[in-house]
């Protein structure tokens, strides 16, 4: 079938339009007009590429740790479809072997079933610092072994990202991950700013959660928020929720990393998308308050943000546009997993993934409708 949407207004990672028709087949965008027995939709409010979160360890009730199979993706995806994510990597959390396998065999059968807003996976741990490792298990947490590294060099797990600490993992093995179309992102980490340039001259392209489970900058040590602000090409996360990074901060460095290289990521837990208030992780018993997801200890546990919540806190926060807090969210995380360039995300042959948003308020947006490959999900 062929489909045209006409919306209000279209954000097309550059600029906004007005009434932008925009046809589908298959789930691809075959043009930008009205075409002769295309089936006719008129929306109201802006439509913008689909946003892509590559830091998503659950949603819907479940987490991925905990249920590493086709269900809880289905889950995860339907419940972040919910706030605009068109795509998402689902992330697992430092885990043992056991673990760590059946979540790469249950995303290789997501990517050869074509699952709807899957495209890869984010290994975040185990190789990575014990004093940031948060609410990581220290049980588990280890060198990069032969194991791992066959694992993470598997060929049929979509977009791959790992997420490491300098100290824990050779140059050499870096090397060798990203040989295997690995995505290598740095953080947990309480490395130096000379060992973290080493590990980026390597070939690393990323930081996980800028600021949080990092060395911190300060007068006399960059370490390795130093070199995350000062490095050009690599990638940042920014959980931008109000409670991992204040608001300030964020800000500070978002001017400094304002080339493109700074993506809104949710580090979402399983509450997103669900009724829960509660849940279990790793012998933590974690409470969900004011939006914010505390372990007994009162550390935090991942996040309960969503990603039109963080768009619409990066225009608040950071004081930046409605465009550039779209483009965090959409256009940089699909320049990091390399799946588009800016002007792609809807061009002729793109994916017919997008977001229809409308005003809550005069500061605010909602999401109204989320399509993934030409299909109204949301």
């Amino acid at each position: 079938m062929i489909t045209t949407v006409i919306a209000e207004q279209v954000f097309n990672g550059r600029e906004i339009l007005k009434d932008q028709p925009i046809t589908f087949q298959d789930g691809k965008v075959i043009a930008f007009d009205s075409v002769n027995n295309a089936k006719e939709f008129k929306i109201s409010g802006l439509l913008t590429p689909g946003f892509i979160d590559v830091q998503v360890n659950g949603g819907g009730g479940y987490l991925f740790n905990q249920q590493t199979h086709l269900t809880a993706l289905e889950a995860m995806v339907h419940a972040h479809s919910r706030y605009g994510t068109t795509w998402l990597l689902p992330t697992l959390i430092t885990s043992d072997l056991t673990t760590l396998n059946n979540a790469a065999n249950t995303i290789a059968d997501a990517i050869k079933k074509r699952l709807p807003g899957v495209i890869g996976v984010h290994f975040e741990g185990p190789h990575i610092s014990e004093p940031k490792k948060g609410i990581h298990n220290s049980q588990h947490i280890r060198a990069l072994s032969d194991q791992e590294m066959a694992v993470y060099c598997r060929n049929d797990l979509g977009i791959k990202v790992v997420t490491i600490a300098p100290e824990c993992v050779t140059t050499e093995q870096v090397k060798s991950l990203i040989a295997h179309n690995v995505k290598v992102c740095l953080g947990h980490s309480n490395a130096s700013f000379e060992l973290t340039q080493a590990a980026l001259d390597a070939g690393a392209i990323g930081f996980t959660h800028l600021f949080n489970a990092m060395s911190p900058l300060t007068s006399r040590d960059p370490n390795m928020l130093g070199a995350a602000l000062l490095d050009k090409n690599s990638w940042c996360g920014l959980i931008l929720d109000g409670h991992h990074v204040h608001p300030a901060s964020a800000k500070l460095a978002t001017k400094v990393k304002s080339n493109g290289k700074m993506m809104l990521v949710t580090d979402a837990m399983s509450t997103i998308g669900s009724n829960q208030q509660t849940f279990e992780f790793d012998g933590h018993q974690i409470q969900l308050s004011t939006n914010k997801l505390t372990s007994q200890t009162g550390q935090l546990a991942g996040s309960a943000l969503d990603m039109i919540t963080a768009v619409n806190n990066a225009q608040t926060m950071l004081d930046i546009s409605l465009e550039e807090s779209l483009r965090m969210a959409s256009v940089y995380p699909a320049d990091f997993l390399g799946i588009n360039t800016a002007t792609q995300l809807l061009a002729i042959g793109a994916n017919a993934d997008f977001t229809v948003l409308e005003k809550s308020s005069q500061t605010s947006l909602h999401v109204s409708q989320t399509w993934i490959d030409g299909k109204q999900i949301f």
